[in-house]
């Protein structure tokens, strides 16, 4: 007989109307509660029973944590902004439009509509086996069941694997991370600021998390500072459908030129690894050279230093180069041949 894993366990649920109010619960409950923001993530934890928490707490009601403030260097979004209010926000378009690409392409409108800026950015891995109640390391398990012989692991980490090869699914999180945005974290010892790329973790840090925060965390907004504003940027995303798919990979880069050479870059790829990776040597090798073709060669050869490909994924090596040449040599210039 079938089992059916479409109701959800029992919780009991608070609904907050302040960040303080929060806090107090999140604090009181501790590994007990869990946050829910837009709720696409934790729906699908909920409803298939993989994940019951004794408590539920709902940010939706939260105000101060809503909208897009301009601020003395930049912007500030407060965490419970839905990705649809960072489309459209015309100081992100005008100033910061690589952010407004990437939410862009989040899923379809209607998810876009309800999943919020706070929740892309801190959702779990969508692997099917840990995500599909397995006993794997993510889950407290002693096997990887996709780095195995019989496992299927198309979607899954070419670079800094470590037991677990599941990828960060976020297409926000490499924007973040190369407009150099900050995370604002209330911890119950007080407020943490850090780096968007500090923010996510890797299986050698806590394999049972993407992102750095604990039981009685609350992620309450991300500032972009003006270093980029207006910079010449790139986003592009990989994936199997035009609308609702996960990336299979995807690259977010800002560029700041003098002439014909690049001044100064961030870039940052998605879909490779456990956390989304800010590409530090290859910013430094690009550094003062032209951008053009083969610049972008000699970029897309040394990010892919090091991958190691598993059974059915080996298509993301040339995939990620082509992506980073594409990026700083420009698309006309770039070839998607292997």
């Amino acid at each position: 007989m079938a089992v059916i894993r479409d109701v959800m366990a029992a919780f009991e649920l608070y609904q907050p109307s302040s960040v303080a109010d929060a806090q107090k619960l999140l604090e009181q409950h501790g590994p007990d509660a869990w946050v829910l923001a837009g709720g696409l993530d934790s729906f699908d934890w909920l409803k298939d029973r993989i994940r019951k928490p004794k408590v539920v707490v709902d940010l939706s009601g939260i105000e101060e944590l809503r909208g897009v403030r301009t601020t003395a260097d930049g912007i500030e979004i407060g965490a419970m902004t839905t990705l649809t209010e960072v489309v459209n926000h015309p100081v992100i378009k005008q100033k910061y439009g690589l952010l407004a690409q990437a939410t862009e392409v989040v899923a379809s409108p209607q998810i876009r509509n309800q999943g919020t800026i706070g929740g892309n950015v801190s959702q779990d891995t969508r692997c099917w086996y840990y995500r599909g109640g397995w006993p794997c390391y993510r889950a407290g398990g002693n096997i990887c069941y996709a780095d195995t012989p019989e496992g299927r692991n198309r979607e899954h980490a070419i670079l800094h694997a470590d037991r677990c090869v599941a990828v960060n699914p976020s297409d926000s999180a490499p924007a973040l991370i190369a407009l150099d945005a900050k995370f604002v974290v209330r911890t119950p010892k007080g407020e943490r600021v850090v780096d968007a790329e500090d923010y996510f973790i890797g299986p050698d840090i806590d394999i049972t998390r993407l992102h750095i925060l604990q039981p009685g965390d609350l992620l309450t907004a991300i500032r972009i500072p003006s270093t980029w504003a207006g910079a010449q940027f790139y986003f592009e995303k990989v994936r199997d459908r035009n609308v609702w798919d996960f990336a299979l990979m995807n690259v977010a880069s800002a560029m700041v030129t003098s002439g014909d050479r690049i001044e100064r870059i961030r870039i940052a790829v998605n879909g490779a690894a456990a956390r989304p990776l800010r590409l530090k040597a290859v910013e430094d090798a690009v550094g003062g050279k032209p951008r053009n073709a083969a610049t972008g060669e000699m970029a897309g050869k040394l990010a892919v230093q090091g991958a190691l490909p598993l059974q059915f994924n080996a298509y993301k090596i040339p995939l990620m180069r082509n992506l980073v040449k594409r990026a700083i040599g420009g698309v006309e210039e770039a070839t998607w041949a292997s």
